[in-house]
């Protein structure tokens, strides 16, 4: 099965995952524009420009598996992002949620007045200091709910980081 260029899927605990280009990003959400440096470890700083839908506007369309009412319940939702070359990104609801902490990720279609239409849209977190949760040709985006453990049993012995 071959992907069609800059596709991406939107799946996991959703009423409707999709699959979704970055010409579907252009044409379905409004577009932000984002200046952004960030310091690279190998390059040094890097200055980009870019321009694409909030990701909060467009996973909120995939209607994920929670009560928009009920905060707490948004708050346990995990967003997954994954891109072509191998890097992935983790990030809480409660991040992009205008009602926590509202930060303002994008999908970007177009970077440095560039699209990226063939190379595929791109994750960017402004917020960011470092470029490390920017992916790259994003190829997807799972969103599910975090289900803690089963927390041990009181009286079990303690784990240390003493040596």
């Amino acid at each position: 099965m071959s992907r069609r260029t800059g596709a991406f899927a939107i799946w996991g605990d959703v009423a409707l995952p999709a699959t979704l280009t970055v010409a579907d990003l252009r044409g379905e959400w409004a577009q932000q524009r984002a200046e952004v440096v960030f310091d690279c470890a190998t390059n040094g700083p890097q200055r980009h420009t870019f321009e694409g839908p909030l990701l909060r506007d467009v996973v909120a369309a995939a209607r994920p598996g929670f009560d928009p009412a009920r905060r707490k319940e948004r708050s346990r939702f995990l967003l997954h992002v994954s891109g072509g070359d191998g890097h992935h990104a983790l990030m809480s609801w409660a991040e992009i949620d205008p009602d926590f902490g509202g930060a303002p990720v994008l999908l970007a279609t177009r970077m440095d007045e560039r699209w990226l239409d063939t190379p595929g849209t791109q994750l960017v977190v402004p917020s960011d200091r470092c470029g490390a949760r920017y992916v790259s040709s994003v190829t997807g985006i799972w969103i599910g709910g975090f289900r803690a453990p089963v927390a041990p049993e009181p009286g079990l012995t303690p784990v240390s980081g003493r040596a």
